[in-house]
């Protein structure tokens, strides 16, 4: 049983999450992370991925002791400090795993075989003029996978009907059926799409760099699933701009919900507004994951799934 008014609620949450919120448990609300801190106990803080929780927040606080995020990625929490005050975390992994995956298939296929220009070719009547340009089909394809976890494996084996040959780099290889590289740039020069679901780390700043896009080559297509932060966004924008790639899909950016303007005039890139898990079934399951977690802490049971910081 979580206490009622224990667990402050940061960031705004869409409609069918706060349905599911209110529901389960009585929150205090802070709309704005930097906004003035409600009276009350709190003990335990609810948000979501795309919230950043500041270090100054919680010293606010001191008697938080869990915060529960929405989401895979807890880059936007302030681990270092967490962990010093033994403040637990949890995630929702796994729950958002098929629509993350269908969501970068779609964007795949949308990517190689123009889909969103053809559809405008059909309205705006150009078709009656001259026929749609050819495009590429995917089968036969190389499709590298940047990180394979939870979401790479699930993605790699909704691809294998494709007729498609498959490789990822990560850390360590793994117990799998598909080629290992041990750094990007490698699995870039092997690769005819290169797809990014990584976790966001120091690790993986701004990993997909100008020497990786030039490995991917002119024939290469990126499709980032992950997080902003790991590809450098100036260099891609040349890269899309000087065709030194054939194209990118995007559904993260560094700067998120402004990213640069400069990819809104560019013809060979498709951008989607961070929609991985944004269907109403995912968005049910990762609000009552999270608040299991709360449940389990205030129950004083292990975390459901618990982030090792």
């Amino acid at each position: 049983m979580i206490p009622v008014n224990s667990v402050l609620q940061v960031g705004q949450f869409p409609e069918i999450m706060q349905l599911e919120i209110d529901k389960r448990l009585s929150t205090s609300k802070l709309l704005d992370p930097q906004g003035k801190l409600p009276d009350g106990n709190f003990t335990a803080i609810l948000t979501r991925s795309n919230t950043q929780i500041p270090q100054e927040l919680l010293e606010k606080m001191p008697g938080i002791q869990m915060v529960a995020t929405c989401g895979v990625g807890y880059d936007n929490l302030p681990l270092n400090y967490l962990k010093a005050h033994e403040i637990k975390a949890s995630n929702t992994p796994g729950v958002l795993n098929d629509a993350v995956c269908e969501l970068a298939i779609g964007m795949l296929f949308s990517l190689l075989r123009r889909i969103p220009e053809a559809q405008d070719f059909v309205k705006s009547t150009a078709w009656s003029k001259a026929p749609f340009t050819i495009t590429t089909t995917l089968a036969g394809k190389c499709i590298g996978i940047a990180g394979m976890g939870r979401i790479g494996q699930d993605l790699a084996k909704r691809l294998e009907p494709f007729k498609v040959k498959l490789a990822y780099t990560g850390p360590t290889p793994k117990e799998l059926p598909y080629e290992y590289f041990s750094d990007i740039k490698s699995l870039a020069k092997a690769s005819d799409i290169l797809i990014l679901a990584c976790p966001a780390s120091p690790e993986t700043e701004k990993m997909v760099n100008t020497e990786v896009l030039e490995s991917l080559g002119p024939r290469g297509y990126l499709i980032n699933i992950a997080r902003g932060s790991v590809v450098d966004e100036a260099a891609l924008l040349v890269a899309l701009q000087q065709k030194t790639i054939a194209g990118a899909a995007l559904d993260v950016f560094e700067n998120e919900p402004n990213p640069n303007v400069d990819f809104l005039n560019i013809d060979n890139v498709l951008l989607t507004p961070h929609i991985g898990s944004a269907t109403s079934e995912t968005r049910q399951l990762m609000t009552n994951l999270a608040i299991d977690n709360l449940e389990a802490f205030y129950n004083k049971k292990p975390l459901l799934t618990e982030v090792k910081n």
